[in-house]
């Protein structure tokens, strides 16, 4: 078995920054994405980018609609993986769905179980899947790419708040059953990440409370990549862990907006 790194959500942003992160330190690197024409564009670019490595690209759906989570399509996409000859020694979770501008009183019901489902039911389907493997090959890496959202909350984000401090939980859980089995399990919470978001939206991010950490700077994706890959390289005895990249962010309890 040729043993490979999954990751999913790689086609933009953060995901981007992690595949080029792994495949830089010589891992062979399977990514996934909703899109099929992303996904083709991106293993297009990362193979130009990483010719020494071996990098495949998955389209893959979290659901099949807002309260089934795509159970067949994360079993058939391991089942291809065992038919060609390939283990995943590491899992890293960083697809999510973000649950924007959710109103509480107007807002249906199935936005908050998409977002549930998305962020932790799916999540959960895929670490099963990928534990299978690890269990009976020695051991393995599971990260997750939270947030710290599930500490601090922000406007009308209900539903994704509640995912990731579900998420923390069930990594803990995770960590401590799969433990005997040499399968680590851990998390990384990013705060504002710099991303296209940003440069898309100037004026709302030049004054969001938010990017005024202690330490006066946020996260881009390779602050992100640099912390998962630690979970998956070097942090040997470590499971059950939260590794927080947000400049300082959560441990302040109000931003210090200087005066312009």
């Amino acid at each position: 078995m040729e043993k490979f790194s999954l990751i999913t959500g790689a086609c933009v942003n953060t995901g981007v920054a992690i595949v080029e992160k792994f495949a830089g330190e010589g891992r062979n690197v399977i990514f996934t994405g909703r899109s099929a024409e992303k996904v083709a564009e991106a293993e297009k670019r990362y193979r130009a980018a990483f010719p020494g490595v071996k990098i495949i690209g998955k389209t893959l759906t979290a659901l099949v609609n807002d309260t089934a989570p795509d159970e067949a399509g994360v079993k058939n996409l391991f089942a291809a993986l065992d038919k060609a000859g390939i283990f995943v020694d590491t899992l890293v979770l960083n697809a999510a769905d973000q649950g924007l501008n959710m109103k509480i009183f107007e807002s249906p019901i199935t936005d908050f179980m998409r977002v549930i489902n998305t962020n932790m039911t799916w999540n959960y389907l895929m670490v099963e899947q990928a534990a299978r493997r690890m269990k009976d090959n020695g051991g393995g890496s599971v990260v997750f790419v939270n947030s710290n959202t599930a500490y601090r909350v922000i406007p009308d984000r209900i539903a994704y708040s509640a995912s990731k401090s579900g998420q923390l939980g069930m990594m803990r859980a995770l960590a401590f059953d799969l433990g005997k089995y040499n399968i680590r399990v851990n998390a990384v919470l990013p705060g504002m990440i710099r991303t296209d978001r940003w440069l898309k939206n100037p004026e709302f991010y030049a004054h969001v409370p938010s990017k005024y950490t202690p330490i006066g700077d946020v996260a881009d994706g390779s602050d992100v990549a640099d912390a998962v890959w630690y979970f998956a390289s070097a942090a040997r005895v470590t499971t059950g862990a939260e590794l927080v990249v947000d400049g300082g962010n959560t441990v302040q309890l109000y931003p210090i907006i200087p005066e312009e």
